[in-house]
């Protein structure tokens, strides 16, 4: 995509972590001098909305992210999913429809199955129906910085990958079929990290633990779950885990299987008229 000398991409940032990620402030450091950010967050820790819609009344919070340059850029929090803050940010406060989605960093990689529940790739999946090509950035770390803003984390090899492939979103459109980019970053990635073009795995990388207590039980937390024998070597989850390299996974929000329709319908027709269904009327049928 191309973009006058006037008129510089207006580039979204949201995240599932909050506003006062130290993620989020890492990728708004090496996007502003890209474009123009307009910043809408989640005003408390949202991991795990998915892409959910929960009722209630959105209000914007007017707030302020420092650089390290001392730059002050403004920002909104909003008590809300990730998904509502980019649609109630486009809708209400970007006066122009975003050039780029960046959701992230995350505190956590996102991957496999699993993907529906993040608010990070959420979000970016809510910028996609609006129309806006997103980059969804997921750092690799342990779970127990999953739910708190530690700074013991560094996101600045993330966010240096988070550089690249956002640059590229801006010059180039995504290819046919692709809506967003999921970027998941190892934990201990450098610069010289390789990457390379991944697949979602089947499986769901993340299974919830549980314990019993006065006995009832219940779930308690989750952890790290991953059948190795029948991992897919070219899958999101292979590529972190096993040859610890940069994991970039073209999505599409088009949830349609891609089946043979016609073979499929068949069958079904045939399965209906074996065991003599009244589902359907005759005419279907034909």
């Amino acid at each position: 995509m191309s973009h006058s000398e006037e008129t510089r991409p207006l580039i979204f940032i949201t995240n599932d972590d909050g506003i006062g990620s130290p993620g989020l402030r890492a990728v708004a450091e090496v996007l502003a001098p890209m474009g123009d950010l307009l910043i809408v967050a989640p005003k408390q820790q949202q991991t795990g909305a998915g892409r959910s819609f929960p009722p209630g009344l959105w209000e914007f919070e007017p707030q302020e992210i420092t650089l390290s340059n001392g730059t002050v850029l403004p920002a909104y929090a909003i008590n809300s999913s990730p998904a509502q803050a980019v649609r109630g940010g486009i809708k209400l406060l970007a006066g122009r429809t975003p050039d780029l989605l960046v959701s992230g960093i995350n505190y956590g990689e996102n991957m496999g199955v699993g993907v529906t529940i993040s608010g990070t790739v959420g979000a970016a999946i809510e910028g996609v129906a609006a129309g806006v090509p997103g980059l969804a950035v997921s750092l690799e770390t342990d779970i127990h910085h999953h739910l708190v803003h530690s700074d013991e984390v560094d996101f600045s090899v993330a966010a240096f990958f988070a550089h690249i492939f956002a640059e590229m979103m801006l010059k180039l459109s995504l290819p046919p079929h692709t809506d967003l980019l999921k970027l998941d970053v190892p934990m201990e990635a450098t610069a010289d990290t390789p990457w390379r073009i991944t697949r979602l795995s089947r499986q769901n990388y993340f299974s919830s633990t549980v314990e019993e207590w006065d006995g009832v039980r219940r779930f308690n937390g989750y952890r790290r779950d991953v059948d190795m024998e029948t991992l897919e070597a070219d899958s999101d989850i292979y590529a972190i885990m096993v040859d610890k390299v940069v994991s970039l996974t073209p999505m599409t929000i088009d949830l349609t299987a891609q089946s043979d329709f016609a073979a499929l319908a068949e069958e079904i027709r045939l399965s209906l008229r074996d065991k003599g269904s009244n589902a359907w009327p005759p005419s279907a049928w034909r």
